[in-house]
């Protein structure tokens, strides 16, 4: 059963986080690109812990920006 996000927010950060997953698929094919990939993890890192703290709130409460 696919993941039903509870927010627009949280449908917004896993779209993101998803395409960068995708993009550090594709990048794992070219040599070279660690420091690149380095840096996306990082962003989906972010990506994730700002989902997480929408996804502790009820959805009436969750921040506007």
């Amino acid at each position: 059963m696919p993941y039903e996000p509870g927010s627009l927010e949280c449908r917004v950060l896993i779209d993101c986080k998803g395409q960068i997953e995708g993009m550090l698929l594709a990048l794992s094919r070219i040599d070279k690109s660690g420091p690149i990939r380095d840096q996306l993890v990082a962003v989906h890192n972010q990506l994730e812990a700002l989902h997480e703290s929408y996804r502790s709130q009820p959805q009436s409460s969750a921040p506007a920006s």
